[in-house]
């Protein structure tokens, strides 16, 4: 999003012409940016042909799926729900990799008959596997590498205590399973999480993957995950993935000599991808002064995006209805009824009732984790692509809330007076 001649653009396409259009609050996701970012990623491996597997989880709507597709994407899915996603916008079944956790194997078995990659991060999972498929069908391996990424716990996957992985040091019963059972592992996957800071961290964690495949014979690929860390507000650290692509690329071709043959390198990023190209927009509704703070109440809150509380997670404020005014400082907070800050004491050019206000980094985890606490209904999504904006999801309607709910006739019956 940029200022031009004195308004808000997306590609050319001014912000409050969208809100105009498709009303407030709505997420609009900028297509171009998000080719940069996947391009940006393919490149910094050169010249090794490197396999994005786009973390859907990040952002489900279909028509962002296809746009990474487009470009040569393929997919990463934690659910079923998510698979069969990725099948209606148009992937095919080999470049989806399904990554569960504490899934039933009922679900794992649908997956299978699907015929996605099947990424496995627990013993007793990988027994059941083999028990049912021997070496019919390959397998993925998630090793939990105990490294302990951006410092945020919600975020971090691979320390000691995440839920997430088989350990680095159960390596040894794995390859007992697969060799007791004939399991065929094509693949090794690891993921420290989100928000990766330090490169080294990230290298550390590719040398112990490149150890433990030394026990796996089998191996077509491996997956680094992601955990790319982008920028929430000028000045923050990012990730360095030009040095990461260019150490990894060298590591990992002397690493497929040593194996004896060349092995796909695979990575899984989500926020990386979307993250930048996302906007909330909202309305102010109201300004209230109280003895101590100036709120700006805006029509969205923690049910359209919850990270500012789950994670205490930071998104730039602009007030994109008054880019000339007075700078002054707000609390910026939503119509729920809960504390929902979506953001303290910012300075931002003088809000006014009715202004429009965009939350910046809102295109991961935003719409794909929202609700309709309070009864709220969840908004639309508008892609803008190529100079364009298409509604791609529309605002939700009271029937949408009313749909799966079933009246029993018990309750029928004619209240008793007391």
């Amino acid at each position: 999003m940029e200022l031009v001649n004195g308004q808000y653009c997306i590609q050319g396409v001014p912000v409050l012409d969208i809100c105009k259009s498709y009303g407030s609050p709505v997420y609009v996701y900028d297509a171009q940016k998000i080719r940069q970012q996947y391009h940006a990623l393919k490149e910094a491996f050169n010249p090794l042909d490197v396999q994005i597997k786009y973390a859907c989880k990040a952002l489900t709507n279909m028509n962002i799926m296809r746009l990474l597709r487009n470009e040569g994407s393929g997919l990463d899915t934690v659910s079923i729900q998510e698979v069969l996603l990725g099948l209606e916008a148009g992937f095919r079944p080999e470049e989806i990799l399904y990554t569960p956790n504490c899934v039933s194997f009922d679900e794992i078995r649908q997956a299978v008959e699907i015929g996605v990659h099947i990424n496995i991060d627990n013993i007793s999972i990988l027994e059941q596997f083999g028990n049912s498929y021997g070496g019919d069908v390959p397998c993925c391996i998630r090793i939990n590498p105990h490294i302990m990424a951006g410092g945020n716990t919600h975020i971090s996957v691979g320390h000691i205590d995440s839920k997430f992985g088989i350990s680095i040091y159960q390596i040894p019963h794995v390859v007992r399973v697969m060799k007791t059972y004939g399991i065929r592992v094509n693949g090794l996957h690891m993921h420290t999480g989100s928000d990766i800071l330090d490169a080294q961290v990230f290298l550390n964690g590719a040398e112990l993957l490149f150890n433990a495949a030394r026990e796996f014979p089998d191996l077509e690929f491996m997956d680094f995950g992601s955990g790319f860390k982008v920028a929430y507000r000028e000045g923050d650290v990012t990730t360095n993935i030009k040095q990461i692509g260019a150490e990894i690329a060298h590591r990992f071709q002397a690493f497929c000599d040593e194996y004896g043959r060349d092995l796909e390198l695979w990575f899984e990023p989500g926020k990386f991808l979307v993250s930048e190209a996302g906007f909330l927009l909202v309305e102010a509704n109201v300004i209230k002064q109280t003895t101590s703070t100036v709120f700006v109440g805006v029509d969205s809150g923690q049910n359209h995006l919850i990270r500012p509380m789950m994670y205490d997670a930071y998104h730039h404020i602009t007030n994109i209805s008054n880019p000339d005014g007075t700078q002054r400082v707000y609390s910026v907070v939503g119509y729920i009824c809960e504390t929902d800050t979506l953001g303290y004491d910012r300075l931002l050019n003088e809000v006014r009732e009715g202004d429009i206000l965009a939350l910046h980094n809102a295109g991961a985890y935003g719409y794909s984790m929202s609700s309709n606490y309070n009864s709220r209904f969840r908004p639309a999504e508008v892609l803008v692509y190529e100079g364009r904006a298409h509604l791609i999801r529309k605002r939700e309607q009271f029937e949408d809330l009313t749909r799966n709910q079933v009246l029993i006739d018990v309750l029928d019956a004619e209240k008793v007076d007391v």
